[in-house]
């Protein structure tokens, strides 16, 4: 490929709206470019290198024996309204109808899908397992789209389906599925750890998440030395034994004035925080009420816990209202679980129902409530819902845990017969009886696949692709397109590249040759060979992107160097 004859978009400057790395580099390297919030266009050499992606995944899904198809993107309420998540998906679902009203949604996954079109096509039990794949473009509403390729409206995604006889099989279906992943993964050269993870909208029974590592990353990976890891939302640790074992005070009520936050109030009181407890009011729009989440003042409330304590979705509860608060028959900034109104669920986490003699809100303007106990003076329903924590105790080994922030990259759910049984994917037993198939669901984020290798891999210059999936393999840069000799071996040496299957560009714009190395190195291209003022002795210039070592070989050794990379890909 002659570079005067390609789309070479770089720009000089970082746009506004970019504010991390792969954002960044993604749109200076003109790989993509923004058409509204959430959407862009893949110019050529995004394009390549996202082909070559899908590819690995592609190859590696294969390998695993699985089978690939394509489905549409538009799919109709009725198979979302037989799984019971028409309603329940939430605001990130585009929704539209068509000119005959009828209502139709735009895919942010596929299990109805997959389960209607298995269901049809597949009765007998001599079929299964199946497993089944596409990767293809997805779409979700999110309410604020960030970080380019991140979080986007519109992106590209692998998505697997297994159908089994039974959860038996299922296991075998997902552990395929987990190596077939660490495959995938390994060979974009990420440093990620797989995590236990909560199933959100998918639903199932059992997940894992592979989270790449980056600072970026819009997950807490909480982990241990002992090999157990969950992403925050998940993860839990072993009971603050903290005032556990003192004895039981008389409850008294002493004057806060103005004193609401935790800070505040131990403070005032001369207590440490864990000695305050944070009471949060959430409304539950689903059962139209009010619920209390108690959960120790150091400590931050688990939504994600709470909605599964509650059987709805995230979508389905939000921070009450002041005249929630009330309605309760407390007071905004003083509430507490004593003497509130009975209709009122309480949710109290473990740290809060073991401890002795908390503070908490009196109900009242201005005032606390000391020495309260849990069981003598109010109850509710126990469970982990704090957050976990770096330094907290590992529930297996109890060792403190780490904790790291990462990209969640690919995600694969034990669905069970979630989607099976209300949508009657049955088949035949030797018996004759009519059974559920065994779902498993397996996701992989083709477009946050991309950015992820590009936030583990760049420097101050630019992108630094691994050679499997650059834009092309190598680059021939002449330092002077008006010297007969090097355009005369700059183009040999391309020729030659090519008729090897090498994927090489040779940079023929008249333009000056810090110009055009600035470019290659800001697209990242693995390699970068310069046809200069030792042509005449058979020498060109090698450089590698990664390590910017230069080193001077000779013709044969630049082109043979490169060949034996490419043939290990």
């Amino acid at each position: 490929m002659k570079a005067s004859k390609m789309l070479i978009a770089t720009l000089k400057e970082t746009p506004n709206e970019a504010v991390i790395s792969s954002h960044v580099l993604l749109l200076r390297a003109g790989f993509i470019r923004k058409l509204v919030a959430g959407v862009y266009n893949y110019l050529p050499l995004g394009l390549r290198t996202l082909h070559k992606i899908e590819n690995i995944i592609r190859e590696e899904m294969d390998k695993a024996g699985c089978l690939e198809i394509l489905s549409s993107a538009v799919q109709p309420k009725e198979l979302w309204q037989e799984s019971g998540r028409w309603s329940k998906y939430g605001p990130e679902l585009f929704r539209f109808k068509d000119r005959h009203d009828r209502d139709f949604c735009l895919g942010p996954t596929h299990e109805e899908i997959f389960t209607d079109l298995v269901r049809n096509e597949v009765k007998s039990k001599k079929n299964l397992p199946m497993n089944i794949y596409q990767i293809q473009t997805k779409y979700r509403d999110e309410f604020r789209p960030r970080f380019g390729l991140m979080r986007s409206r519109e992106f590209i995604m692998k998505d697997a389906y297994s159908f089994d006889t039974s959860f038996e099989g299922l296991d075998k279906s997902y552990q395929n599925m987990y190596k077939a992943y660490c495959s995938i993964f390994d060979r974009f050269g990420l440093n990620y750890k797989i995590v236990l993870a909560d199933t959100g909208a998918i639903g199932g029974t059992g997940s894992h998440q592979f989270m790449a590592l980056s600072d970026v990353g819009e997950s807490d990976i909480i982990y241990c030395q002992c090999g157990y890891a969950a992403d925050q939302e998940k993860a839990e640790s072993r009971v603050d034994e903290y005032h556990f074992n003192d004895e039981m005070l008389p409850i008294e009520e002493v004057l806060t004035p103005n004193q609401k936050s935790i800070e505040e109030v131990s403070t005032f009181l001369g207590l440490n925080a864990k000695d305050v407890c944070k009471s949060m009011v959430y409304r539950d729009f689903v059962n139209n009420r009010l619920v209390l989440v108690m959960v120790r003042g150091d400590r931050d409330v688990n939504v994600i816990k709470v909605v599964n304590a509650l059987n709805i979705a995230e979508h389905e509860i939000a921070l009450s209202s002041s005249e929630d608060i009330i309605s309760l028959g407390s007071v905004e900034g003083f509430v507490g679980p004593v003497g509130l109104k009975e209709d009122v669920l309480i949710l109290v986490d473990e740290e809060v129902a073991k401890m002795k003699n908390i503070v908490v809100g009196a109900n009242k303007a201005n005032y606390h409530l000391k020495n309260v106990n849990f069981g003598r003076d109010f109850i509710g329903t126990v469970g982990q819902f704090r957050n976990t924590v770096q330094g907290d105790i590992c529930p297996i080994c109890g060792r403190p845990l780490e904790m790291e922030r990462g990209i969640e990259v690919g995600q694969i759910f034990k669905l069970g017969t979630k989607y099976s049984l209300p949508m009657g994917c049955t088949y035949q037993d030797d018996d004759g009886s009519v059974k559920e198939m065994v779902m498993g669901c397996y996701g992989i984020g083709v477009t946050r696949t991309m950015s992820s290798i590009i936030e583990q891999n760049h420097d101050e210059f630019g992108i630094i692709w691994p050679i499997n999936v650059a834009p092309y393999h190598v680059v021939i840069v002449p330092i002077s397109m008006k010297d007969e000799m090097q355009v005369k071996v700059a183009n040999e040496m391309h020729d030659k590249f090519v008729s090897l299957g090498i994927e090489v560009v040779l940079d023929d714009r008249d333009e000056r040759p810090g110009f055009k190395f600035k470019d290659w190195e800001l697209i990242g291209i693995p390699y970068i060979i310069t046809i200069g003022k030792k042509v005449n002795e058979g020498i060109c210039e090698f450089k590698t992107r990664s390590t910017l070592i230069k080193e001077e070989k000779t013709f044969d050794e630049a082109i043979n160097t490169i060949n034996e990379l490419v043939k290990k890909l």
